[in-house]
């Protein structure tokens, strides 16, 4: 019987080359690592070709190319069998019209116009299109392609080179030249640069090839989900994860139609939290998709000490110091008047009286929001508070914004929902999408849903933040990496390393500008943090990341104006660390200074994510070291059958040691998983444990109910003290056993250099729980990061036959990585 909310999830993204059979057939692996649910990408009909299924073309089946329905059943009834639940993401608020041919609602609504039954689906603004829909796509303007010979009829299609459109009934009947057919349609082609400012459909963001749609109409929301509440209704699926619901006209209605249709089905949104914002209350959802989780955990891992010097170099680097909200300010006022202008003049547009300078105050507004978006009534503070930011920041504008507040207070007129739709945008592409590409003092703390200026966190708001969480959200889903984030976990964790040695780093940095200067200093120092974070790397990666990071971060070169000069060395700088010996010796060497700690935050960030409260995601691969970038990087295929080998040598007695085939924190991830699901008692509730000694700061640990978290933070300032020396921690005197060892402790107060003697993590659970028993449980060797002296009566362990294969299996881990 599957539980209604999960214990934990495992996310799979579903595609061509990993249908939804290929699910059905690692359904079993899933069980065994230990996830309770299977956790899915979207699976109804998206753009052909599509490898993310977020441009969905048809609401009404499973994508073929994704296995189809009966491939849906299939995967549902294996993962009934294995008593796994079933989440799927879906996708409300967009379409996919790249391709218009394949999307049935929007070739409808190009045929026929505003006479189109689709014309409601769709958020177009007729009157501001002279009754047609605008599509950005000519190279040049409609004339110019025109008098090139670009536009052509092809039986009832209109064609631009690969691209068809619909010609409307009888448009082309009577032999008329091609100019007077293509303005008989109810669309509009325009040169693609037009889209800024002239756009009259909403977009998702700034994507014109995803047009949104008015699911608030009741109509268009039945029709896109009955297919999606089939299958809930049939037990297919169990629960569902929404795709941005900042981008609906109405997200806590939306929830609340999808409870009723539902039943009250397990649902979570993919909403992004600012700093103290709370998720509202009156939502029909269970929580998050978990980045406010993951920034928590991010921060408390990283060392406070180096924020000075690494502020110092950042400012050094880009000659003056940078203030995250001044800065995020001027990225998110540009996209206002780039490429989100449309929406920003279409705000104008629905004003009820003309405001001089309307457009000027409506974008001062959205670039001042300190969150997403506001839930009018919920949020009023919120637009007071960009109200007061707006008038700070143009005092020149304070009539013209009281006038367009005015107006954004009266919550159910078009404008104010308008707003609220759009201020999300602004923010997404402002600050995840540009500002974390330029502001670079510590490369693992710009990730999605985080707060760059929060640079670290001590362990005591830590735990006040999870206790917060285990008493107000407890089945909000956790997460240290997805589809969406800038850099997988380990990634991340290696370069949480470079601020317990910020000195070092500014002088390796320089070294390098020494040899390699692009003349950006804030991008060089992501851009090295980065490889050093991912490395080993391919070429191809590395070239693929830094193109995506500079051209998103628009300083140096940007995506509708590269630099050709400024890529061909930035193009360079990557090159030579494979091929300069110079170069690439000095990526090895300060790698080989921050590996092992890497390391060891990656495992006491995945503990701790595994086992603190809500439902932790493990998302596909991240088993293994996870050292993915930017996407399309962190969808990359991954080697199942070197995991199943993995997982079947640990469950042999393998305690293997912690080096670059990642099989360490496969036995963290299996373990904790399999815990969390099979005694969920011991998980239900949350209480900071207490440590004393003279390393007291470098522990996190918590008490979930009878299940004992410790990790180790800071683990390079720990060597520094020369270990754990007699810090303890203090827990309930009652035998415990390790999860990962099979060691065991009395209780009371136990001494940290035992109890982490060989992994700078251990989950203790009481000795009467269940424990699986590892060869070399006995054992207890030391952490490379805080050795000691041997204890007395240790002894050195031969290696197991399991041991031995997971070893002639490591060079297939390096590759992956690669």
């Amino acid at each position: 019987m599957t539980s209604t909310t999960p214990r934990s999830t495992y996310r799979l993204q579903v595609r061509q080359s990993f249908d939804l059979d290929s699910v059905a057939r690692l359904a079993d692996y899933v069980r065994e690592l230990g996830a309770d649910w299977l956790y899915l990408s979207p699976l109804l009909t998206a753009t052909s070709g599509s490898d993310h299924g977020y441009d969905v073309v048809d609401h009404s089946r499973v994508d073929p190319v994704r296995g189809g329905d009966a491939a849906l059943e299939r995967a549902s009834a294996k993962a009934r069998e294995l008593g796994l639940g079933v989440l799927v993401d879906i996708v409300p608020n967009h379409m996919g019209v790249a391709k218009p041919r394949e999307n049935s609602w929007w070739w409808d609504l190009l045929t026929h116009g505003r006479e189109s039954r689709y014309a409601d689906a769709f958020d177009v603004d007729w009157e501001f299109g002279g009754g047609k829909v605008r599509i950005p796509v000519l190279g040049a303007s409609l004339e110019e392609a025109l008098e090139a010979g670009e536009l052509t009829v092809d039986g009832d299609e209109l064609a631009y080179y690969d691209h068809r459109f619909p010609l409307a009934p009888g448009s082309a009947a009577d032999g008329a030249d091609i100019a007077t057919i293509v303005g008989r349609q109810h669309y509009e082609l325009m040169n693609w640069k037009r889209a800024d400012y002239d756009l009259n459909y909403r977009r998702f963001f700034a994507v014109n090839e995803l047009a949104a749609i008015r699911v608030e109409e009741p109509w268009v929301f039945e029709e896109s989900h009955a297919e999606i509440l089939r299958w809930v209704r049939e037990g297919l699926v169990d629960g569902i994860r929404v795709d941005h619901p900042d981008g609906l006209a109405d997200p806590g209605g939306y929830l609340d139609a999808l409870a009723a249709a539902t039943g009250d089905a397990y649902v979570l949104v993919e909403k992004i939290l600012e700093g103290d914002e709370r998720l509202p209350a009156h939502w029909a959802t269970a929580g998050t998709t978990g980045y406010d989780a993951l920034a928590d955990i991010d921060r408390v891992l990283v060392a406070p000490e180096g924020q000075g010097a690494l502020d110092e170099l950042d400012a050094r680097l880009r000659g003056e110091r940078a203030d995250w909200h001044e800065l995020i300010h001027g990225t998110k006022r540009a996209i206002a008047d780039g490429i989100l202008r449309s929406e920003v003049l279409r705000l104008e547009r629905l004003l009820p009286q003309p405001v001089e300078n309307g457009a000027d105050a409506i974008a001062e507004l959205l670039a001042c929001f300190p969150v997403y978006r506001s839930y009018l009534p919920l949020g009023e503070g919120h637009l007071r508070e960009a109200t007061e930011s707006a008038k700070r920041h143009r005092p020149d504008l304070e009539a013209a914004i009281d006038r367009v507040v005015e107006a954004l207070h009266d919550r159910r007129s078009p404008i104010s929902v308008r707003f609220q739709q759009t201020s999300g945008m602004v923010m997404a592409k402002g600050v995840e999408d540009t500002a974390f590409y330029r502001y670079s003092r510590l490369a693992s703390l710009t990730e999605v849903g985080a707060d760059p200026a929060e640079f670290a966190i001590g362990v005591d708001e830590f735990h006040r933040r999870q206790v917060q969480r285990q008493a107000v959200i407890p089945g909000s889903m956790t997460t240290l990496s997805t589809h969406d984030t800038k850099r997988g976990e380990d990634t991340r964790a290696r370069i949480h390393v470079l601020a317990e040695l910020p000195e070092r780093w500014s002088q390796w940095l320089d070294e390098m500008r020494g040899r390699i200067d692009l003349g950006d200093g804030p991008f060089e120092n992501l851009l090295w943090s980065t490889i050093v974070g991912a490395w080993p790397a391919s070429r191809e990666r590395l070239h693929a990341y830094a193109e995506k990071a500079s051209r998103e971060a628009g300083n140096s070169t940007r995506w509708t104006e590269p630099d050709e000069d400024f890529e061909r060395r930035m193009h360079e700088l990557v090159d030579r660390v494979f091929d300069d010996p110079e170069v690439g010796g000095a990526v090895d060497a300060i790698v080989a200074e921050v590996r092992d700690a890497g390391w060891s935050n990656s495992l006491t960030a995945k503990l701790v994510q595994l086992t603190a409260p809500g439902v932790p995601d493990v998302y596909q691969g991240s088993e293994l070291w996870e050292t993915s970038l930017v996407d399309p990087d962190n969808r990359r295929e991954v080697d199942f059958g070197l995991r199943r080998l993995f997982l079947a040598a640990l469950d042999a007695g393998e305690l293997p040691p912690i080096d670059e085939s990642g099989v360490a924190k496969l036995l963290v991830t299996s373990r904790a998983l399999r815990t969390r699901r099979d005694r969920p008692e011991l998980f239900d509730r949350y209480a900071p444990v207490a440590s004393v000694g003279e390393a007291a700061d470098h522990v996190v640990a918590f008490d979930r109910g009878g299940a004992v978290t410790v990790g180790t933070r800071l683990p390079l300032g720990l060597a520094r003290r020369g270990g754990w020396g007699e810090t303890r921690i203090l827990i309930r005197k009652r035998p415990f056993v390790d999860v990962f060892t099979g060691a065991r402790f009395a209780g009371g107060e136990v001494r940290l250099a035992d109890l982490l003697s060989r992994y700078p993590v251990a989950l203790l659970v009481p000795e009467d729980a269940p424990v699986e028993e590892p060869a070399t449980a006995a054992v207890h060797q030391e952490d490379p990061l805080t050795a000691e002296e041997p204890r007395e009566g240790a002894v050195e362990a031969e290696p197991t036959d399991a041991e031995q294969g997971i070893d002639d299996d490591r060079h297939g881990q390096q590759e992956e990585q690669q």
